[in-house]
């Protein structure tokens, strides 16, 4: 992977991917709560560009941030880091 210009790298699990060249990745964070300082874990979901359509829902993959290819895909797929059982 290359780096250019400083991009946004996101890790996440493919949770969709019926659409033709296209998944849906969910990944997850720890944010602190304003007020009560609890660390809570939120899940955000990330439309891929996948060229290829070589990922399954379950793949653990890694993306990165692109210009806009439609309407909502604004990444695009790097690799597969580890396949689904």
């Amino acid at each position: 992977m290359e780096t250019r210009n400083l991009r946004k790298v996101r890790q996440g699990v493919v949770v969709s991917d019926k659409m033709e060249k296209t998944i849906v990745i969910a990944s997850k964070f720890k944010e602190k709560h304003p007020i009560y300082g609890k660390f809570v874990q939120k899940t955000k979901k990330y439309h891929v560009h996948d060229e290829k359509n070589e990922a399954n829902v379950g793949d653990t993959v890694l993306i990165m941030e692109t210009r806009p290819l439609s309407k909502t895909k604004r990444w695009r797929l790097v690799q597969i880091t580890e396949k689904a059982k």
